[in-house]
């Protein structure tokens, strides 16, 4: 299985990135949540995940997820949803 974390800001993937052991967050997708307008990283977490979850499935990478959704699993069928599954 592959791990999805919902990155839910800058912050959170920095973090991660210096202290949670295992876990990279290349700097591309940093950016990509840096560019997001005020208030939105949250969406731009969704759809990175969901991206993430398309990769993996169609060019079967593994054979599943695994979604961490940290504090906000209520956001797990938006990814889903958007990763169309």
């Amino acid at each position: 299985l592959a791990g999805i974390v919902l990155l839910a800001s800058v912050g959170m993937a920095r973090y991660m990135n210096a202290n949670v052991p295992g876990i990279f967050v290349p700097e591309e997708m940093i950016q990509e949540l840096a560019s997001a307008p005020k208030g939105k990283a949250i969406e731009k977490g969704i759809e990175i995940a969901a991206r993430l979850i398309r990769t993996i499935r169609d060019e079967g990478i593994c054979d599943g997820v695994h979604i961490m959704a940290i504090g906000r699993e209520e956001r797990v069928l938006d990814i889903l949803d958007a990763a169309g599954m």
